[in-house]
């Protein structure tokens, strides 16, 4: 029987592959993605995960176990601390100060995703968050894996690479996987539609994410 991660999975793949070959990642696979761009793309990521992490601590709450709390409060705090790190790293490394950082504001794609993400958690079942929640573990993995593969020597953006394509992020993502296919096998079919619903438009979120960072989108009314 075919497992909603595989289905899920199988029915977004055409996003993905435009994730892959977008130019924002085929650049940082490269080494040539701009520094401006990374910039921005950083700032925002910093802004991404700690409503991330809130919408982890949201789906933490609503637990179908303990098990599943202490997983998902977990995940919200390796967000915070192991990945704020990362960010800390290139702040330093590109001399982005934190007075920058704190001036900034969320873009109208960041902005929505982390909403979307905050509403699902809160409003929708447990299996549903999941849902929503899996794509940004997932395909980040994928493509860190994918770029790690290929990425060329001596990438400026090397520990960024190495974070994704990591075994520790993998194997936590492999668990988010296997609770979330759990959860789905027990849900029922309006449920489970509600999960592939959430599953795709934060796959066109993954996507939409890299493109704003790459064309430096911010809210059109200010210039």
């Amino acid at each position: 029987m075919t497992s909603f991660s595989q289905a899920a999975w199988a029915a977004n793949q055409p996003v993905y592959d435009r994730i892959l070959s977008m130019p924002f990642n085929r650049e940082l696979l490269e080494g040539t993605l701009s520094r401006d761009r990374f910039e921005h793309y950083i700032i925002q990521d910093a802004h991404y995960l700690e409503g991330f992490a809130r919408a982890l601590a949201l789906a933490a709450a609503k637990g179908l176990s303990a098990g599943h709390i202490v997983q998902f409060a977990e995940a919200a705090k390796t967000a915070i601390i192991v990945e704020r790190s990362l960010h800390e790293d290139f702040f330093q490394r590109f001399g982005i100060s934190a007075e920058r950082v704190a001036a900034s504001q969320p873009t109208p794609v960041c902005d929505h995703y982390v909403s979307y993400l905050l509403r699902v958690a809160a409003l929708e079942p447990f299996e549903v968050a999941l849902g929503a929640l899996l794509p940004c573990f997932w395909i980040y993995l994928e493509v860190g894996k994918h770029i790690h593969a290929r990425a060329h020597q001596h990438n400026p953006y090397q520990a960024w690479i190495d974070t994704y394509a990591g075994e520790a992020f993998e194997s936590a993502v492999r668990e988010v996987i296997a609770t979330t296919d759990d959860a789905a096998s027990h849900a029922s079919a309006r449920t489970l539609a509600a999960m592939h619903k959430a599953f795709t438009r934060a796959t066109e979120l993954e996507w939409m994410f890299w493109d704003s960072a790459y064309h430096l989108r911010g809210w059109p009314a200010h210039g």
